[in-house]
């Protein structure tokens, strides 16, 4: 009777939300993580060039993203592994707290000082807060949202937080770093994240109140190491992870600087296509979600993720080094190559659906493949010196069929559909 009176009650927006993979108890949450992550992504395209101006060199400037990269690869995998043990709105709560206060000692003990050694803690430790944050709601999703709409509901995650760290923040600091200058935009990036952490402090409830014990956080930890060897799905999807963006930090590396210097790109030609590449994957993350639903998650994330990124991996090499500098066509190649990418965003919905009684922690090994992807990348782009741009391509293209055929070992056993569609019936609404 209480969910008939439940079902009668729900607002036609609120339907509509709910159909297109948005919980109504979480819907403010979408908003907040825009907000959060504009202002933690307004640093990212001015603040090595900044640092370099007051003196810092190029050696300070890589260590401390260094430090700050590793940071977050470990935060990334934390956020799940403590939103099991304590509820996802805590650790949200703890990164927002992190960052805020790190982002004062950064600010005032470290660049205002120009005291690099206060600046490497504070930016480090602060890396701990936006993985919390972010990562934190991720494990929130895959907890409120029924399986049917999963592959939605993380296409919006996606979109909304790419939305805000990568393409509204870069037209923020664009706009008003010439009118107020570097230092003070950054303390605007303060206010968006004061702004984003207040919204779920005061607008969410956490689903879980039970008090924080330190034995329900060991055992969360360990729940998110355990899980490879009791659910050895959920690696091999973190694993797919890992290969999803291997190549994007990979060409972040040396591309730039072989289309510019050997292709004949201008800089500013090479950013627009660079540019128009990461919009395009902006708006698969989403796509990508219904179409999973459509078509079927573990297909979307292989053939058009997998099969998509090794056809545009070696096209984006091939095309402009047989034509030369042909603008039109390689961004159009681009943009076919940030729609593949972001084809991989179902990998968010299929592998907690392979723990269904442990998806925080499942959600735990996603985050550290996106972490570690950060670090292979980069590893697999230091090749170029000794073998070559050409057998670099080819291997990063490789990895892609090796993350095509592991993608089918992800479809889910009948024991863990039947897992998960108990737990569905126990949370569903009726409908009027």
């Amino acid at each position: 009777m209480t969910s008939d009176i439940a079902g009668a009650r729900e607002g036609r927006f609120a339907r509509i939300l709910r159909t297109q993979g948005i919980a109504k108890p979480i819907a403010w949450g979408f908003v907040a993580l825009t907000i959060f992550m504009i202002g933690d992504g307004i640093e990212a395209g001015f603040l090595s060039p900044y640092l370099d101006s007051l003196g810092f060199d190029a050696a300070n400037v890589a260590t401390l993203w260094a430090t700050y990269g590793i940071v977050v690869a470990v935060a990334a995998w934390l956020s799940g592994a403590l939103a099991e043990a304590w509820g996802p709105k805590r650790v949200m709560m703890l990164g927002f707290a992190i960052w805020v206060v790190f982002e004062l000692v950064f600010l005032i003990g470290g660049v205002m000082q120009q005291n690099f050694t206060v600046m490497l803690i504070a930016f480090g430790i602060r890396g701990l807060g936006y993985p919390m944050f972010a990562y934190g709601f991720l494990v929130w999703i895959t907890l409120d949202t029924p399986e049917q709409v999963m592959g939605r509901a993380v296409g919006w995650y996606w979109f909304f937080s790419t939305l805000g760290l990568g393409v509204i923040s870069s037209y923020f600091a664009a706009a008003v770093i010439p009118v107020i200058g570097e230092l003070a935009t950054l303390w605007m990036s303060l206010a968006f994240v004061t702004v984003g952490g207040l919204m779920v402090l005061l607008l969410l409830r956490n689903p879980s109140r039970k008090p924080i014990t330190l034995a329900d956080s060991i055992k969360g930890v360990a729940s998110s190491v355990s899980i490879v060897a009791t659910h050895p799905k959920v690696g091999i999807g973190g694993i797919v992870r890992i290969i999803n963006t291997l190549s994007f930090y990979a060409f972040v590396v040396f591309l730039t600087t072989y289309m510019v210097r050997d292709i004949g790109f201008s800089l500013a030609e090479w950013q627009t296509i660079w540019g128009t590449m990461l919009a395009a994957n902006v708006a698969a993350n989403l796509l990508s979600g219904y179409l999973s639903d459509w078509l079927g998650r573990v297909n979307v994330v292989a053939w058009a993720g997998g099969i998509g990124c090794f056809v545009t991996v070696l096209a984006l090499y091939y095309v402009p080094t047989l034509l030369g500098p042909s603008f039109g066509i390689t961004i159009a190649i681009a943009i076919v190559y940030g729609l593949a990418l972001g084809m991989f965003v179902p990998l968010s919905a299929i592998v907690p659906l392979l723990a269904p009684k442990h998806k925080a922690a499942a959600v735990a090994i996603l985050n550290l493949g996106a972490g570690l992807s950060q670090f292979v990348g980069p590893v697999i782009a230091a090749l170029v010196s000794p073998i070559g741009i050409e057998a670099t391509v080819w291997i990063i293209a490789a990895i892609y069929l090796v993350g095509f055929a592991l993608t089918f070992m992800l479809k889910p056993s009948a024991k863990e559909a039947a897992e998960q569609a108990s737990l569905d019936l126990e949370t569903a609404p009726v409908a009027a």
